[in-house]
């Protein structure tokens, strides 16, 4: 199995990934999409690009917060 480091180093999407992303927590997984998504999925949660910055910064990422701010 690959590493985080080796899948980003084979991702091409990375820098464009990073460039969206308004994730202010601290992870390996950033800039890459497809494991971040799988991640917080894992944990019934959504990643911090779904939400504006406001709620992002609050670090829930509920569905229920996204329900909350887009509702």
């Amino acid at each position: 199995m690959k590493s985080i480091s080796e899948i980003k180093k084979a991702c091409p999407n990375v820098q464009a990934n990073l460039d969206f992303c308004n994730c202010t927590y601290s992870c390996e997984k950033k800039g890459l999409c497809c494991q971040c998504v799988s991640y917080h999925r894992r944990m019934n949660q959504l990643p911090a690009c779904f939400f504006p910055k406001d709620a992002e910064a609050t670090y829930d990422r509920s569905f229920r917060k996204f329900i909350q701010t887009w509702g």
